[in-house]
């Protein structure tokens, strides 16, 4: 099947600007190969170090939720808020931070999102105990999230702009890889960390940031900027539609699902991201250029990203919850299980993007996709065995279908980015993954509250609890802190209800994570529609400039 054709709008890309004017051309002798390509290493090692904390944070707070949630009191509602505050932040203002780094340039907004983002897990840190502690760890969430929607398209346009095609799908294998290998230290040191205190797990990015601020100074990327204007109306418009969609289902379980409420919020988002959508086609500078969409690899590699990130960074929330509830695992534990996810995810991001250099983005992503699909449903079919050892191979499966898909499927959108810089386009795969994953996990854990509250109640009515009791408290545990559910429960029953918390848990996560199945056998049939064609240096070269 032959490539879609994208006429772009202009057949040479727009100069770099910087704050001096338009940037001359080079006249000097080029550097010898070897200083390119020890530049090139040191600018790829530092966007790793930037965007490592962002990974890591995936991963590290979903180890210290239950360890949050106890000490500020929250409910499991604002716990979720944590985890989810920052990737809809990102997923809310990607478009943006795509936008300004190419507007401003690259080093630029790296620069200001270590800054940001280091100076936000500070605060997050230092988090008061009381009625404040909610407002205070969201807000800061959501900054933590913003700086990260500055920095990494940046991070992904540096990494992009070093390397030419040909070397690009290792590169960025190496960049999604060794991120992953990144944020495999996440369960690690989060359990350690959480051993001693939860602060440290935000901590921690301080000195990562550091080695990033170095590694960027040492890679002297030149500076880059284009002379446009910001859609500022767009980028509210955006951040409008997916919060107002993601605090639907969100709140769901607390509102109902028969609560105006709750459907006002999906609907008003549905039709905002309407109205944005046609409000791009009609602005001669958009934030997103929405005729990108026209190539049908770019859309399916987008589909394909957006289903996939619904299993993925959610998995890390719901898995270590599940692991410390139903496993009785502590902090440690728990992050040597999660750590498992990554023993497939690790070598098989390497082996994704040696397949994309060779044959395209197609075969990793519909292998990775049906892979991952097998892999969840059958850890999900283990999950109420209550046995780790029953488990582990389905959890490094699952990791390896989407260490297989996700630099093939991420690196394809960006090279077919003809009329947009790769700032942009990596802004808008940026959006679709990090508004799957927050979708992700706001709709699983409406789906891990409904179940939840049905398999308790009826243990606690076969406990002798009326049916009015037991939907009370079933209702409260789901929502808050088990201890402070259980108060009015009878001491007698207490040893039967923590057996009973066990296996409901366990029973309600098993339909979460058959969900992930279900999201990933959507990538794969998607991933089917694929162009055969990969993308290639020819057709690449009226790709816009960085």
């Amino acid at each position: 099947m032959s490539e879609p054709t994208v006429t772009p709008e202009a057949t040479s890309p727009e100069p770099a600007v910087d704050a001096a004017g338009p940037t001359p051309p080079e006249t000097a002798a080029a550097p010898p190969t070897g200083a390119v390509g020890t530049a090139r290493n040191i600018a790829l090692a530092a966007m790793l170090f930037a965007v490592a904390m962002t990974f890591i944070d995936q991963t590290i707070v979903a180890i210290a939720s239950p360890s949050i949630q106890q000490e500020l009191s929250l409910t499991r509602s604002g716990t979720q808020w944590v985890i989810n505050a920052y990737l809809l932040a990102l997923a809310a203002t990607f478009a943006l931070g795509g936008r300004l780094a190419d507007v401003l340039g690259h080093r630029r907004m790296v620069i200001l999102g270590i800054v940001g983002f280091a100076g936000s897990s500070a605060l997050c840190g230092a988090t008061p105990t009381g009625s404040a502690a909610e407002t205070w760890i969201i807000t800061f969430r959501v900054l933590q999230g913003v700086s990260a929607a500055i920095m990494i398209p940046a991070a992904l346009a540096v990494v992009v702009a070093a390397f030419p095609l040909h070397e690009r799908g290792r590169a960025l294998a190496v960049f999604f890889g060794v991120s992953g290998a990144l944020t495999a230290i996440g369960p690690i040191a989060g359990g350690y960390l959480t051993q001693w205190t939860w602060r440290a797990i935000f901590w921690i990015n301080i000195p990562v940031a550091i080695i990033a601020l170095v590694l960027t100074l040492l890679a002297k990327i030149p500076p880059s900027r284009r002379r446009e204007v910001i859609d500022w109306a767009g980028a509210g418009l955006v951040a409008l539609g997916m919060g107002l969609s993601v605090l639907g289902f969100e709140q769901a379980p607390v509102w109902g699902w028969d609560s105006p409420l709750t459907w006002a919020c999906l609907a008003a988002g549905l039709v905002v991201l309407v109205i944005f959508a046609r409000f791009e086609l009609r602005r001669r500078s958009p934030l997103i250029k929405v005729r990108v969409f026209r190539d049908k690899a770019f859309v399916v590699d987008n589909v394909v990203l957006f289903f996939s990130m619904i299993a993925f960074v959610p998995a890390f929330f719901f898995a270590s919850t599940y692991s410390q509830i139903s496993l009785g695992f502590d902090a440690n534990e728990a992050g040597l299980y999660l750590l498992v996810f990554f023993a497939g995810f690790a070598p098989a991001a390497q082996v994704g993007g040696r397949m994309l250099d060779r044959g395209g983005a197609r075969r990793p992503m519909v292998l990775g996709s049906a892979l991952g699909a097998v892999g969840f449903a059958l850890w999900a079919d283990k999950l109420t065995d209550l046995s780790f050892n029953a488990q582990w191979p389905y959890i490094v499966m699952a990791g390896a279908g989407i260490g297989l898909l996700l630099g093939p499927a991420s690196t394809d959108a960006v090279n077919r980015a003809i009329d947009a810089s790769y700032g942009e386009v990596t802004g808008i795969t940026q959006t679709v993954r990090n508004y799957g994953s927050a979708l992700g996990i706001a709709v699983l854990g409406t789906v891990l509250a409904t179940v939840l509250t049905s398999r308790l109640t009826d243990a606690l009515v076969g406990f002798g609890l009326t049916p009015d009791d037991a939907h009370s408290v079933a209702t409260a545990a789901a929502h808050q802190q088990n201890q402070e559910a259980f108060a009015s429960v009878p001491a007698a029953l207490q040893p039967k209800i923590q057996d009973a918390v066990a296996h409901s848990f366990a029973s309600a996560s098993q339909w979460v994570f058959y969900g992930m199945a279900i999201a990933l056998g959507v990538s794969f049939l998607a991933a089917l529609r694929h162009p055969r064609t990969p993308r290639t240096e020819a057709a690449a070269s009226s790709t816009a400039s960085v």
